[in-house]
């Protein structure tokens, strides 16, 4: 377990943005929050130590959303995320992560600029509806989510891409997103134990830093419960433009 305080001066400030995504504030604080840890241990074992603690997170929020969620999404959703889970643990030594993140980052990129386009370009004002359920695309963006979740820690951003234009109330659409990573985060401790990373030591440092997630994880829930969607929607949009971002930061190694 580190000793040197300058650790926790960097994975302290990592837990409580993780939190805050958590609570429902976008996965972009997540993302900064992973290269906080990583500045002071490999990002492996960074990845490694925080994954316990994102449980824990995941079930905070669960009790928070416990009454929001939209099934008809995670139904079509989920499936998908598993089988991309299970193709990133038999894949995860020749596929390199870096370009799954470039790909993914970029992809996104053009989502999001896309949805600023339509609503503050020259052509603004015109309503979009809701995209109804659709589940060759639910499918595949939920391949994408669980594969990056497991060998890029970029879930989030093939998540939004599916899920925002379905214009769910701010509520239901985070209870959502609380579901799905919950689910996919408890099916990923069996790879990452079977690779060897949830070892003694990084358990016994997930477990100092334990007290300050629930303290995140409120205060993003708190946040989002008070939001609009006239409000929430942008902020998510930019929450993961910037996320996608760093994620194709990330790849390109800057």
């Amino acid at each position: 377990m580190p000793q040197d305080l300058s650790f926790y001066y960097a994975a302290v400030p990592a837990v409580l943005l993780v939190g805050l995504a958590k609570g429902g504030m976008g996965d972009a604080l997540s993302l900064i929050g992973l290269p906080f840890l990583a500045l002071v241990v490999s990002p492996v074992e960074a990845a490694a130590i925080l994954l316990p603690i994102l449980v824990f997170m995941d079930m905070i929020s669960l009790v928070i959303w416990r009454k929001h969620g939209d099934w008809a999404t995670l139904k079509i959703m989920l499936p998908g995320a598993v089988f991309g889970i299970a193709l990133g643990w038999a894949t995860s030594a020749l596929v390199p992560g870096n370009m799954l993140r470039i790909v993914i980052g970029a992809v996104t990129i053009l989502f999001c600029l896309r949805y600023f386009w339509n609503n503050y370009g020259p052509g603004a004002g015109k309503i979009i509806p809701p995209r109804g359920q659709r589940p060759v695309a639910a499918g595949l963006w939920g391949t994408f989510s669980g594969y990056g979740s497991f060998v890029a820690h970029a879930g989030g951003a093939p998540f939004q891409i599916y899920a925002l234009p379905l214009k769910l109330q701010p509520r239901e659409y985070t209870g959502t997103s609380v579901r799905f990573f919950a689910i996919l985060n408890a099916i990923k401790l069996i790879p990452y134990f079977a690779l060897g990373q949830l070892d003694t030591q990084n358990l016994a440092t997930s477990a100092t830093l334990l007290p300050f997630a629930p303290l995140a994880t409120l205060a993003g829930a708190w946040c989002v419960r008070r939001m609009k969607p006239a409000i929430f929607y942008p902020f998510m949009y930019a929450m993961a433009l910037i996320a996608a971002l760093l994620i194709v930061r990330e790849g390109l190694g800057w």
